[in-house]
């Protein structure tokens, strides 16, 4: 396959012209400059985006949570969503999720796995059916999937047990849940990686399980209450105990950060381990603003994640990336377009180091954004990143294949699945 664009983001910078050559799902030459030949893909092609943090089952929650109350209100309304979930109707709802996130550019997502079983924590007859569905799921909606497993053992830092639907998450011990999920089995399109809930979900003494395992994925002081029961508990932050246990390192990322001391920030940076931050949510859920900017000065590798899907919209994360910055500091131009290219694309963190840019050898993933819509008619290119939302998005190819043209997923009619499965499950 030869695609054709007139403006490709390509090596970290716009280049006009660019023939892009494909063959068995991976790039196989990227020449700008060049004559146009083959398919023409309109607008600015990116690489594909990467969702690094996804909860698929919370998009049932979106224009239903919007009330008064605090994160700990809101996460008992989504509990009541995990009480209903069954193999067959989270497959429905997360196919129609995916199917969402292919609508927005997303060819690679991490989904963060803790409804693992049956109601009371009953095993299915397959222990992984759950996880199983997850992976069907994207590969009918046609994305990659990077299935972070997930432990969770404890209902806080001090060792209460699980109660309640919390039951359906837990495998009795670190060593109960490495069994099982040495049984998953991967696929072409699909990786598993490893995630600890939270310090307060994982005692201490079970961390070591985890360590030197990769990709590994934990939640990391998103909440003060979790930083103040972490002290209390153990005499040390979250990002302190993890550093202990081995957990830290180029193979770890830790999910949101948004309340790090300046030594925590220090530990991230020295041992190469990554944060995602998931703008939309963190403020859906008043959950603060994460200090991305000290983040990025200390050598951190940011993703970032649509996390409780508020919102699917990988270049409204991206520019909560750099306005959130804003508004902490009072000052512009923290993040520029790049930085945010690059936040968007961090398959790496996901374990496809294959993925994330146009050129020879990786995965062919390709995202044609509109530059003649509303919200982008008049934009550079260069700065289409602050202009455009997921609705500009006109083709998605993943892996040499096209799933969306025209706007249009081209084998799931979205809106109605999204509708149908919510509906089953509310």
């Amino acid at each position: 396959m030869r695609y054709f664009a007139e403006h490709a983001w390509v090596a970290g910078r716009v280049e006009r012209d660019v023939l892009i050559e494909v063959s068995d799902g991976r790039f196989a030459a990227v020449t700008p400059g060049a004559p146009a030949d083959g398919e023409r893909l309109p607008g600015l092609v990116l690489p594909g985006l990467a969702n690094a943090h996804s909860h698929a089952f919370h998009r049932a929650l979106r224009g239903r949570t919007q009330g008064k109350g605090s994160f700990w209100t809101w996460r008992e309304q989504m509990y009541a969503v995990a009480a209903c979930l069954e193999p067959d109707t989270y497959l429905a709802l997360a196919r129609a999720v995916y199917a969402e996130m292919a609508l927005a550019g997303i060819t690679c997502v991490g989904e963060f796995h803790y409804l693992h079983h049956a109601a009371g924590g009953v095993r299915y007859a397959d222990p992984n059916a759950m996880g199983a569905a997850l992976i069907q799921a994207a590969a009918e909606a046609g994305i990659r999937i990077t299935l972070l497993d997930t432990l969770y053992l404890t209902a806080n830092v001090d060792g209460a047990p699980l109660s309640g639907v919390q039951e359906r998450f837990g495998d009795g011990d670190a060593e109960g849940w490495a069994a099982r999920v040495g049984a998953l089995g991967a696929a072409a399109h699909a990786r598993v990686g490893a995630a600890i809930h939270s310090v307060r979900a994982v005692p201490a003494d079970q961390l070591k399980v985890l360590a030197g395992r990769g990709p590994l994925h934990v939640h990391l002081s998103e909440q003060r209450a979790e930083n103040e029961q972490c002290r209390a508990v153990h005499g040390c932050s979250p990002t302190e105990l993890l550093d202990r246990h081995g957990v830290l390192g180029p193979a770890t990322t830790a999910v949101h950060a948004t309340h790090l001391t300046g030594g925590d920030i220090e530990t991230l940076g020295r041992t190469g381990t990554g944060v995602c931050l998931c703008p939309t949510t963190e403020r859906d859920l008043a959950d603060g603003i994460g200090p991305a900017g000290r983040l990025a000065g200390a050598g951190v590798p940011l993703s970032l994640g649509s996390d409780s899907h508020a919102v699917i919209d990988m270049f409204e994360e991206a520019r909560g990336l750099e306005m959130h910055e804003r508004l902490a500091a009072e000052s512009r131009g923290h993040f520029a377009a790049p930085d945010l290219v690059a936040a968007s694309t961090g398959h790496a963190a996901l374990g496809w180091d294959d993925a994330g840019a146009i050129e020879p050898g990786r995965h062919a993933d390709l995202v044609a954004v509109s530059l003649s819509s509303v919200r982008t008619a008049g934009a550079a290119p260069e700065q289409a990143i602050f202009a455009a939302t997921a609705a500009d998005v006109t083709h998605v190819i993943s892996g040499g294949r096209a799933i969306v043209a025209g706007g249009r997923h081209l084998t799931i009619d979205v809106p109605r699945a999204l509708a149908e499965s919510i509906g089953a499950v509310t």
